[in-house]
């Protein structure tokens, strides 16, 4: 049986090895295997169960067959002692014992072993003498059979030379013992053939010496080796004549034997089980063939799905499957409909529902490598004129209800064209030359765009500015193309917005100019490029220098000098004037701390470093540092940091007054709300702007503007300070109209750091030496 367990793991681990991997093949193994595992242990139970039943059996019938040996036995010996004691008191027999009348004796004995059946019948005299013995007995055997008979012993084995017997005796007395009478039945092979019938199973008896067996089988039925067979082996004691040699009966039985009878059976539940194997494993695999064809079908349609195609599984049932079906069909449709919305998220503006500039450039490129012949096609760039300015007012709801409606007027006046938004307030459009010239095109964009409209209960009147790039000339691929018209559109706005441009070479190589200007510029921060230089501002008052406003200048290392109004501009689009402010707030403290106590330093701050945080902190670390005192540094601003938000910007004026350093506004009257940024926040100074100065001479009007400044000045307690003063003429009427402070060419011009020094050693004016 182990063999055919070992045969089925076997097949099992074939079957395992042959068609593992696949869900019909795991479940086909495991009811296989589960079928496999049940039929071994049913049969290890059962052989188990007829080994344990066959040996409880087996024992139980050794002992009572041992029990019925012990009855057959002691039958005979009541046989064998009835006869002799009948002899032995018998009145002729007694008095041939008398007289020693051997042959009388030996008559009467060989009579009676006839009628009984005996082995032998024989006298023993109490001399040890033995009348009656057929065959031969050794004196020795004599010997201890006369000491047998004198200690009493009546009925046992008897052991004559090599022959056993089942003997019993009985005493001859006259009154005295005169002998014994001893009748005795061979106990050979026949004999214990005999008393194996009486037993149901094949026990083969055999009488044996204790002293022949270990101690351990002696008593209980015990099992053994023997000759390659189990073998239940039980001895049990019997009565003996002699006391010094104890005899045994030794019963065996072949469980080897015994069990072999049962091997039939075990065989057919073996092969029942692997024919059940087979069954449940054909079973198995049309079940999972069943179970799996759905799930193949849906790894197929998975697949399908996973490169891109629609794919759908067909319902056959209604079970867990069937849902599972169902729910994978509703899963597609949903990532259908999911990946069409995101495609047209990631190719349209969610706000306007415009193609963005993903699908600008797709489109562009496709119309790039089919150009329709006889058509001239251009991409229009634009974007609203003063759109920040929408949001910041009316807020940002206003601003994209107005983006809204102008995608609505670009839709509607593109008409079979292509319309993007390309982010904020800028948009695109794709249109040829069919009807108009593109001129007129942009044109009649212009005036659609302008027209006036009400949004949120605002009227909005919006304006644009367009930059016009032709396909194929322009650029012959999407990035270069859309790279250009906005290098147009750059233009129109810096030439005045409402208007339109088309894009030039020109253009190109003067944005790689700001380009490479832009490199210039972060090289001149980090390689000491920069530097101040410094223009007095004289007190008329006192006629002595008050103060000098720090300028910047960049010592190209190639071009020399760069002008402010060429890299200003420049390092506010690009944020380098955070950077470059905080060196000149720095430089310009360090170098003041080495003047006089009386003269202090403006510091022109832009609007783009102004709203950069951390202002505040940076000044604070530059006073810090320098360890000039706050009422010496001065900071000039422009109006045009109040039109996008006054109230961040006066709350960090607050900030800044609240440090200690003074507050300039610079250009005063060229903004467009002057008067109310005075009230708001109390300035120091007001500078003048030089468009003022330059008309003093031309026109009566610049003069009363300048007294009306310098009253109002005085009022609020402001110093007042004339910008570009380069003349005589102008310092009089200047000096007439109150005017506190002057700064212009007609002082100086910029000086080093190193004449300052000399400057301020010089006599003041009325005395004082102007240069000129």
């Amino acid at each position: 049986m182990p063999h055919a367990i070992l045969a089925l793991r076997s097949l099992a681990a074939a079957l395992a090895g042959k068609v593992a991997g696949s869900l019909t093949a795991k479940l086909t193994l495991f009811y296989a295997a589960l079928f496999a595992l049940v039929t071994a242990m049913i049969l290890i139970g059962a052989r188990t169960g007829i080994n344990s039943t066959a040996e409880r059996m087996i024992k139980s019938e050794m002992e009572a067959s041992a029990k019925v040996f012990d009855r057959v036995t002691a039958m005979r010996y009541a046989q064998l002692g009835e006869a002799s004691r009948v002899l032995s008191a018998d009145f002729g027999f007694r008095g041939a014992v008398a007289t020693e009348d051997a042959p009388t004796i030996a008559s009467a004995l060989d009579s009676l072993r006839g009628r009984l059946d005996l082995d032998q019948a024989f006298y023993v005299g109490v001399d040890g003498g033995i009348v009656g013995f057929r065959g031969r007995i050794a004196p020795a055997d004599a010997r201890d059979l006369h000491a047998a008979l004198e200690e009493g012993r009546s009925r046992g084995v008897l052991r004559i030379g090599t022959t056993r017997f089942n003997a019993a005796a009985a005493p001859v007395k006259a009154p005295v013992t005169l002998g014994w009478v001893v009748f005795a039945n061979g106990l050979d092979a026949r004999e214990m053939a005999r008393l194996a019938k009486l037993a149901s199973i094949d026990l083969a008896p055999r009488i044996v010496p204790a002293a022949t067996l270990p101690a351990d089988q002696r008593g209980a039925a015990i099992e053994r080796r023997e000759g390659g067979q189990r073998m239940l082996v039980q001895a049990s004691p019997i009565a003996s004549f002699r006391t010094d040699e104890p005899q045994m009966l030794l019963l065996q039985y072949s469980m080897t034997k015994a069990l072999a009878e049962y091997s039939p059976m075990l065989w057919l539940l073996l092969a029942c089980g692997v024919v059940g194997v087979a069954a449940a494993g054909a079973g198995g695999w049309l079940l999972a063939r069943r179970i799996t064809r759905p799930i193949t079908a849906l790894d197929g349609a998975a697949r399908m799905v996973a490169r891109g195609e629609y794919a759908q599984v067909r319902i056959e049932t209604r079970d867990e499957l069937g849902t599972l079906a169902a729910s994978f069909n509703q899963m597609v449709d949903d990532i259908g409909a999911r990946e069409r919305q995101i495609t047209h998220m990631a190719l349209h503006d969610a706000l306007t529902g415009l193609a963005n500039r993903v699908l600008l450039r797709e489109h562009l490129a496709i119309t790039l490598a089919r150009p329709i012949a006889g058509r001239q096609q251009a991409l229009f760039c634009l974007d609203l004129d003063e759109f920040k300015a929408v949001n910041d007012t009316l807020g940002h709801p206003t601003g994209d209800a107005l983006l809204c409606d102008i995608a609505r007027r670009l839709s509607k006046f593109a008409g079979d064209g292509f319309v993007a938004r390309l982010g904020g307030d800028e948009f695109a459009l794709v249109m040829d030359d069919t009807k108009n010239t593109l001129d007129r095109i942009a044109h009649e964009l212009t005036r659609v765009v302008a027209e006036p409209c009400i949004v949120n209960e605002h009227r909005i009147v919006p304006g644009t500015s367009i930059g016009i790039a032709i396909l194929g000339i322009d650029g012959a691929d999407a990035v270069t193309l859309t790279k250009n018209a906005d290098l147009a559109l750059y233009r129109a706005k810096h030439d005045g917005r409402g208007g339109y441009r088309f894009f030039e070479p020109a253009m190109d190589a003067e944005a790689r100019k700001r380009r490479q200007m832009e490199i210039d510029l972060h090289d001149a921060i980090s390689g000491g490029q920069l530097s101040l230089m410094f223009q007095p501002l004289f007190d008329l008052s006192q006629s002595r220098v008050s103060a000098f406003e720090a300028l910047l200048r960049w010592n190209h290392p190639e071009r020399g000098l760069v002008s402010p109004v060429e890299f200003i501009p420049l390092a506010e689009d690009t944020g380098l004037i955070v950077p470059i402010g905080e060196w000149v707030v720095r430089e310009a403290c360090r170098v003041a701390r080495s003047w006089p106590d009386n003269v202090r330093v403006a510091v022109n701050v832009s609007p783009v470093q102004f709203r950069s945080p951390g202002l505040s902190t940076v000044i604070l670390q530059a006073l810090s540092e320098s360890g000039l005192p706050p009422q010496r540094l001065e900071l000039e601003i422009t109006e045009s940091l109040f039109i996008d938000n006054p109230e961040t910007t006066l709350a960090s004026l607050h900030s800044l007054r609240s440090l200690g350093v003074r507050v300039a506004l610079d250009d005063f009257g060229t903004g467009y709300s002057s008067l109310s940024y005075l009230r708001a926040f109390p300035f120091d100074k007001i500078k003048i702007d030089r468009s003022f100065i330059i008309d003093l001479l031309k026109s009566d009007g610049a003069t009363a503007i300048i007294k009306s400044i310098t009253t109002l000045a005085e009022a609020l307690g402001m110093e007042t300070t004339a910008e570009g003063v380069e003349n005589a003429d102008q310092l009089d009427i200047l000096r007439e109209q109150g005017c506190s402070h002057i700064q212009g060419y007609y002082f100086s011009r910029p000086v080093v750091e190193e004449e300052v020094i000399r400057m301020l050693g010089r006599a003041t004016m009325g005395g004082v030496r102007v240069a000129r």
